[in-house]
This record gives C-alpha cells, sequence and structure tokens, in this order.
C-alpha cells in the first residue's frame, strides 16, 4: 500500500502495511480495525466530550506575553478571548470574524429613525481615520496608552465633523510584557470608549521578539458619520473669522516628559487626553457655521495653525496672552526652554467660527465638561499671507513658524 492510497483510508481507523493478498487472514483488515489508543469506542461519545471541553474557552495561564501569543495557535486564541473579547465585550468582538460587520443602520444610529434620510444617503458621508500610538511611557499621569489610542482617533473624526461610530484595535506586543499590564490598558480602551459613546468591533495582535519593541504600540482606526448640514474646511475660513481653542494647551506633552524621570524637575502635570466628540456636537450645534476645526496633537497649536494658514491662504493673528496655559506648564516649558504653543495636546481643538457668533461659540464650550477654559485668541486676517504672527505681551510681534524637528518624541 502506498501512502495516497493510505490517505485515503477514514482517518479513525489504524493504518497498518497490508498484504498485497487480500484473502490473506494472517493480516489485519483495515476496515475492522479498532483506531489506535482509542480512549473510549464510542465515537459520538468522545467527539461529545472533547466539544464539551472546547466549550469551556481557551485558558490564559500565562503571566506574561510571548512569541507564542503571536503564532496563532491555542496561546494566541487564548489571548484574545481571554483579554480582548472579555475585555471589549460586545456582540460584533465577539463573533471573532476577519472584519467587524454590523448592519449600516446601527452606524447610522440617530440618523436611522429618519425615514426619508435612510431613502436617500448621498447627503451623508463616511469619515474614517487611522492613528498609532508609541507614546513612553504606556502609563502617564492623567492617562495611559490605551485610552489615548481611542481618544486620539475619536477626536480626529469628531473635528472633521463626524459622530464617531466604531473602532477598531491593533497591538503590537513585546515580548515578556506582563500580562497585567495589557488588561490594565484593554479595559482602560473600554473605559474611554464607553465614555465616547463608541464600540471596539475588530482587531489585531501581533508579537515581537523581547528587544525588538517597547512594551506595547497601539494602532485605532475609526469611521464616524458627516451629515450632510456639516462644511469644515479650510477653504470655508473668511477674514474677520475668530480663532478658539476648547481648553488649555501643552499639558499633555509635558505631562509625558515629567513621566519619564530623565529630567531634575519635578511637577505635577496631568495629561488632559479626554474625548471631545461630545464638546464638537456643542460647538457644531450652537454654530452650525463653524468653518473648521483641527485636535492640535503633535506640534501643538502653533503647527496646525500653519497649517491652516498654508490651506487657506490667508493670515493668523493670535494673542500671546490669550492662550490659556496652566501656570504649572507653563513654568515647566520655561525651565526647559520650550515654546508651550508646540507643545502636543490630546484633549483640546482649535476651530474658526464667525466673528458674530465667537461668543455663542465660547458660551457653549464653557458649559460643557472639558470646555470651561474656552478662549478667543486671535482672528483671520488678510496680511501676512499664509502665515501665522503672534502679539506678545509686550505689543510686539513674532512670527510663529511650523515646528522644527521634535523636541519631545513618543508623545502619542
Amino acid at each position: 500500500m502506498n501512502l495516497l492510497q493510505q490517505a485515503s483510508f477514514p482517518d479513525y481507523c489504524h493504518l497498518v502495511e497490508l498484504s498485497k493478498d487480500e484473502n490473506d487472514t494472517s493480516l489485519c483488515n483495515y476496515r475492522y480495525m479498532d483506531p489506535k489508543n482509542r480512549l473510549n469506542q464510542d465515537e459520538a461519545k468522545v467527539n461529545s466530550n472533547i466539544a464539551r471541553v472546547r466549550s469551556r474557552g481557551m485558558k490564559l495561564k500565562d503571566e506574561y506575553v510571548t512569541l507564542s501569543h503571536g503564532a496563532g495557535g491555542k496561546a494566541s486564541a487564548a489571548l484574545v478571548e481571554q483579554v480582548f473579547v472579555s475585555g471589549y465585550g460586545n456582540r460584533v468582538l465577539e463573533e471573532l470574524t476577519d472584519a467587524g460587520v454590523l448592519p449600516l443602520t446601527e452606524i447610522l444610529g440617530v440618523f436611522a429613525e429618519d425615514e426619508d434620510a435612510l431613502a436617500d444617503f448621498s447627503g451623508y458621508k463616511l469619515a474614517m481615520s487611522t492613528d498609532s500610538y508609541v507614546v513612553n511611557p504606556i502609563v502617564f499621569p492623567g492617562g495611559s496608552i490605551g485610552e489615548l489610542a481611542v481618544n486620539g482617533t475619536v477626536n480626529d473624526l469628531a473635528v472633521s465633523g463626524a459622530i464617531p461610530k466604531v473602532i477598531s484595535a491593533g497591538f503590537i506586543l513585546e515580548e515578556g510584557l506582563p500580562i497585567a499590564d495589557l488588561r490594565r490598558e484593554v479595559q482602560a480602551m473600554r473605559d474611554a470608549a464607553e465614555k465616547a459613546g463608541v464600540r471596539i468591533v475588530t482587531g489585531d495582535t501581533k508579537v515581537v521578539p523581547k528587544g525588538s519593541g517597547d512594551k506595547l504600540f497601539i494602532n485605532t482606526a475609526g469611521i464616524g458619520i458627516v451629515p450632510p448640514s456639516r462644511q469644515l474646511g479650510a477653504d470655508q475660513v473668511q477674514r474677520g473669522d475668530r480663532i478658539i481653542v476648547s481648553g488649555a494647551i501643552a499639558d499633555h506633552g509635558m505631562s509625558v516628559m515629567m513621566a519619564r524621570g530623565d529630567l531634575a524637575i519635578e511637577a505635577p502635570i496631568k495629561s488632559d487626553t479626554r474625548a471631545v466628540n461630545c464638546l464638537v456636537e456643542g460647538l457644531l450645534g450652537a454654530v452650525p457655521q463653524t468653518r473648521w476645526m483641527r485636535d492640535a496633537t503633535r506640534g501643538g497649536l502653533g503647527t496646525v495653525l500653519n497649517e491652516l494658514a498654508v490651506a487657506s491662504g490667508w493670515g493668523i493673528a493670535i494673542e500671546d496672552e490669550s492662550i490659556p496655559v496652566h501656570d504649572m506648564t507653563r513654568g515647566a516649558c520655561d525651565m526647559l526652554g520650550i515654546d508651550p504653543i508646540y507643545v502636543a495636546n490630546e484633549g483640546m481643538f482649535c476651530a474658526v467660527v464667525p466673528a458674530d457668533q465667537v461668543d455663542t461659540a465660547l458660551e457653549t464650550l464653557r458649559a460643557l465638561p472639558g470646555g470651561e477654559e474656552a478662549a478667543n485668541i486671535g482672528r483671520v486676517v488678510s496680511k501676512p499671507e499664509s502665515s501665522v504672527v503672534m502679539v506678545t505681551a509686550f505689543g510686539g510681534t513674532r512670527m510663529i513658524d511650523m515646528l522644527v524637528g521634535d523636541p519631545l518624541p513618543r508623545i502619542c
């Protein structure tokens, strides 16, 4: 008997070399051979026992991430089931398919109640954003990498005029990462997602050898719905419009810097990481004519204002004393020789609104959690074109250029 013939036999038979003489009764006949090492002759009962054991789910006994957790086998399944699926806890993720699939009406949410809108989707738009997070350390005063990963993607969608709905979560884990640390970040992501009103519906996990990563990297991507009435963009900005911020700047960057412990100074500065979608919805509800919005993350407020100036062709004039900066944060920046206008933020945004509606915008933001320090910091001007100029406390002016270099690497 050749191997090809053997492969055609039922897999529950004990395959043995047979004589070419099929009438030779001295040899076993495979058709009647009991399976080798059979624990129970009742095959149905055995299969039932196997199914019962598998239905209990995988057990995760490891205390640290190992390379086997990224190999796609039982260790991977145990990590996914016991950390991510149980940690996020939603029906779509529990299906463990290659993509999170859910009815469009669930994504549309409140718009699904409008039958006319459902009959014609041409006015609505889908917004999608993705971002990766490599912050060091992964836990810092006021937040952690997991919370940051959810808030960052939610905020990118929100300032684009979208109502965030669902997000994905991809993990790069370094071998040796404590499972307890991973569980903590998964819980932080779940808490942040629930607070922001979004669901984590799909994800992925990879493990790299020790020394090839740095504990934990996360990528999140998100999808949101943009109602037809929202038209945000640099092309909407007009001369005379006002520049507002939703809160104080530079807290996040300086919080992470202090947490690294590389400096001879200490300061109780907390990151401002938060989801701003509620603030955005409040602003757009009160001031539908809002022209433009951006969250001032890497590169800080100075960078996003320069991007606005270049994209719109207008000049941007801001007042130094009008920009909210906490005293402790400003003091730390001064000691390190860092301009707070270039420091990353993770819980505030910058917006352009019509001049006659700036008071309404500020009143609305200040009435909402996280918007108490909203401020009018400047205006859109004709000259200098495509540039940002700051009026200093002494009445002089200075140019605010794009950030050069990276004074605070791995800040988000």
